[in-house]
Formats: C-alpha cells, structure tokens, sequence
C-alpha cells in the first residue's frame, strides 16, 4: 500500500473507541458500519440518546438496527429527526408521499439499486440519507445483502496527483440515465432532474473531502472530452466496485433497519436471491446541495 493510502487508513483504524452512554455501538468494518444496540426505535429517543446516535451516524456513515417493530409513522418519526422527510419521486396515487416501497418477486425483472449508486444524484439537493427497513428477507436468509463503501476513503486512496486533478473538476449528473440504461423513457409527468456537481465534494457537516460521481446518474465530466471523461469515470468506478478496503457488507434479518450517509456512501443492493422474496419501506431526507 502506498504510503499516503495507508496514512488515510490509519487515521480512520486508529480513532479511539467513542464512550456511549444509551446504546451500543459494534462497528462492522474498522472504515465502515456499525451496528447499533439497545434501542427501541418504535419509542421516542430521549435526548442522550438522539445525540449518541446522530454522533454514530458521522462516525460509521451506516447504521444498523435490527429487531425493530416498526409503523410507518414511527419509521417516519425516526426520520425527522435527522431532517425534513424527502419526497418519492413518482409516488403512486394514494401511498404515502414519504414511503418508497422495496419489493423483489419472481415476477422482477430487475430490482432498485442493483449496482454501485448514491440516491438522487442528479437532484439539485440529493438526500441526506436513507433508512431502509426489511420485513421480508429470502427464505432461509438466502442472499438480499446491501454492500457499503466509504467515498471519503474512496477519494484519500487516490494518488496526490490525481487528487489535484479531480478537485478542480465539475460533472453533470442525468435523471434520465437510469430510465434510457434500462430501455425505457421516463414517465411523461416526470420533471427529470439534471444538475452538475463538484466531482469532489465536502461533507456538510464534518467538511471532510470525498467523491461525488456514479455510474448510473453521472453523465459526463465538464471539462474533459467525452472520450477523456469516460476513461476517467470509468476508472473511477472500478476504483469503488474493486477496493474490498472501502466496503463494508449488511446482511439483512427481518425487521432490520439500516441508516446510510447518502452524502458520503455509496451501496449496492445485491440481488442474489432471485426467485425468492425481498420486501422493506425505505424513508429518504432531505440533504443540501453539494458544495466543492
């Protein structure tokens, strides 16, 4: 390992363990994850406890609580506490405008966040973060597992020069990419979404650097030719999909809820379990616009 990657590393394998008084905190990687312990999310947190965990949360970027019985209310409460509850796009007549229902069938053909992603990207404000919670796993605990990696280790375990290179970079992120991958038109009421973005970011609240580009949303790099642009994005995604060291694995139990750092996490919901069943509700919040 090169010696400024292993500085990057370091310094996130040697934090001192954070003291926690109301819950439990058992990391999953040393760089990413932490699974969180007693607490009933289904209760009002007291104020210690929305403080260690909103404090978790900056430390792990990805949270996991499970045996959790929750209502959509309480899921939602949960939520705001974190933020203004980010609205579905397309949500259908009805529902709950601030629920997304998850579901894999024999009948899927393809299922939502099957590849490396962060949500929204090409929203003038991408949300916050996501809480996703599973009631139905695959029978017999058979796959369904969401992969997490780090996009502030992403962008430390670049060389200095390319770095440099990428801080002064903008790219354009397309609402439409994911419909056109897939063969499909967006919905004629769909207000496509279409915003260019720092290629690096920082996060709001901890102003740590990291990297803002994804496969399915970012559509080109500003400043390069097309041909330059997609080697580089290119380069750039394998770099997140084939590092072990930036990820971290959930895998999921019934009544499971996860909390993922939109802002700084990439995931990939791994659909290994087909012909099998996977059905949760996902809440998103709503997050700012990225900032260089």
């Amino acid at each position: 390992m090169e010696e400024y990657a292993l500085k990057a590393v370091e310094r996130l394998t040697t934090r001192p363990p954070e003291p926690y008084e109301t819950l439990s905190v058992r990391t999953i990687t040393p760089v990413l994850g932490a699974e969180v312990s007693g607490l009933d999310l289904s209760r009002e947190l007291t104020p210690q406890q929305e403080k260690e965990v909103k404090h978790a949360f900056l430390a792990h970027h990805v949270l996991v609580f499970r045996d959790q019985d929750l209502t959509p209310e309480q899921h939602k409460r949960f939520a705001g506490l974190f933020g203004e509850l980010h609205p579905v796009a397309l949500a259908a007549e009805g529902s709950d405008p601030y629920i997304l229902e998850i579901k894999a069938t024999k009948e899927s053909r393809m299922v939502a966040g099957d590849g490396w992603h962060a949500d929204g990207t090409a929203d003038a404000a991408p949300s916050l973060g996501s809480m996703l919670h599973l009631t139905t796993v695959p029978e017999g605990g058979s796959g369904g597992d969401t992969m997490f990696a780090n996009m502030h280790l992403a962008y430390e375990l670049l060389s200095p020069a390319l770095r440099g290179f990428l801080d002064g970079l903008t790219a354009v992120h397309d609402g439409a990419l994911p419909w056109t991958a897939a063969g499909l038109t967006p919905p004629a009421e769909y207000d496509v979404p279409r915003t260019e973005h720092p290629v690096v970011v920082r996060h709001p609240e901890t102003g740590r650097k990291l990297l803002f580009v994804n496969a399915p949303y970012t559509s080109h790099i500003t400043q390069l030719s097309r041909a330059e642009s997609t080697a580089l994005l290119d380069l750039l995604y394998a770099h997140v999909a084939r590092t072990p060291l930036l990820q971290c694995r959930v895998r999921w139990e019934p009544r499971t809820l996860v909390f993922w750092d939109n802002r700084c996490v990439q995931h990939h919901a791994v659909w290994d379990y087909f012909p099998l069943t996977r059905h949760g509700r996902r809440v998103a919040i709503e997050g700012t616009r990225p900032q260089a």
